[in-house]
């Protein structure tokens, strides 16, 4: 009977000890810490590589700038900015455009306010010319600032503000068009009782590829900013879309701000409107490729240009020459452009390099000619 008893117990304890065992066994299974623990002193720790980009240099400066008009840029995304740059099918580094507003063309003695006389504007085109600008048209303005498509490199646009017929342009603007192919934008006033003549000989200007009709709202008097009601902003912006659709059967993409006039809400309107570029007053300097220069604050030595940087929308505020500007500025701006192409062209390695390192994996290898 104790035997019996005996025997029991040794049973019961060597039940005991061999669970104990296993449930050792099972806990280091389920805990590999403890054998990390005793290698982690001899193996060697692994080292995680990080990327680091390159620097990218800083925005192209031009001391033919007033110090109050500094370089903007648009292009939100660094990679495509660099890839439409150095893409070598599209425009090369240094392209720059001058954007001329016209007011009036003198051909005689009497005062027209804001006007340049025939012999000056006459002598302005030679020297565009000679000096070897090329006009371009909106659309291919539209296309080298969004994505650097290829323009001539030295490229200006020519607007004349207000609405005039057939001998008006012939006078002044046929022989650039006739003898290079220079075509005129125009900041058409898309009036409610146009004369129908002169609608129908622009009509066929626009035709003839001769006149670029772009928007100027349907009052010539008007003066938009954030003061002005949305009505009259309505009114103006919408006003100009109706009135191509049915004088030219198309959809401007450019606004002339009327007198020079914008702000934000008028931007605002404009771009939910489908306006892709805005043309102001303001005598800044060319643009390039995501490069406008602008002004953040007013200037006091020049109390009647309006800051654009607080509108933080350059596309929609760019800045032009008055003629009598832009035939005193063509040196400073053909070397304005030179001088970025050579800029960019020292950084040319450093942007590759940026381009590889951030850019490659998603947007692909740079583009090869």
């Amino acid at each position: 009977m104790q035997t019996s008893r005996y025997n029991y117990k040794q049973i019961i304890l060597r039940f005991a000890l061999l669970f104990i065992i296993v449930s050792i066994l099972i806990s280091c299974q389920l805990n590999p810490s403890a054998n990390a623990t005793s290698t982690s002193t001899s193996a060697p720790t692994e080292q995680i590589a990080t990327v680091t980009s390159p620097p990218l240099p800083e925005i192209f400066q031009s001391a033919f700038l007033n110090p109050v008009d500094k370089p903007h840029t648009y292009v939100e995304q660094t990679c495509r900015y660099l890839r439409s740059k150095w893409n070598p099918l599209n425009a090369e580094p240094g392209t720059v455009v001058m954007i001329i507003l016209f007011k009036n063309i003198n051909r005689g003695t009497a005062e027209l306010p804001d006007s340049i006389s025939m012999v000056d504007f006459l002598e302005l085109m030679n020297q565009l010319q000679v000096q070897g600008f090329e006009a371009i048209n909106t659309e291919q303005l539209q296309a080298f600032m969004e994505r650097n498509v290829k323009i001539p490199p030295r490229s200006v646009l020519l607007i004349q503000d207000g609405n005039h017929g057939t001998e008006y342009y012939d006078s002044n603007f046929g022989e650039p068009f006739s003898q290079w192919g220079w075509g005129v934008v125009n900041g058409w006033v898309s009036e409610r009782d146009v004369d129908q003549t002169l609608l129908n000989e622009n009509i066929e200007m626009e035709r003839n590829g001769f006149i670029d009709h772009q928007a100027r709202g349907i009052t010539s008097d008007t003066y938009l900013s954030d003061d002005i009601g949305k009505t009259v902003i309505a009114r103006e912006l919408q006003g100009s879309v109706n009135g191509f659709a049915a004088q030219f059967q198309k959809n401007p993409i450019a606004i002339i701000w009327p007198n020079g006039g914008f702000g934000i809400r008028p931007v605002e309107a404009a771009r939910q409107l489908h306006f892709k570029l805005g043309f102001t007053s303001n005598s800044r300097g060319p643009i390039m490729y995501n490069w406008v220069p602008l002004a953040d604050s007013p200037d006091p030595d020049r109390p009647d240009m309006l800051p654009e940087g607080p509108v933080n929308d350059p596309l929609m505020t760019l800045p032009v020459y008055s003629p009598n500007e832009a035939l005193i500025a063509i040196d400073a701006v053909r070397t304005i452009g030179k001088n970025a192409g050579e800029y960019a062209l020292s950084n040319k390695e450093t942007e590759y390099k940026y381009y590889e390192t951030v850019c490659e994996e998603e947007f692909g290898p740079m583009p090869t000619p």
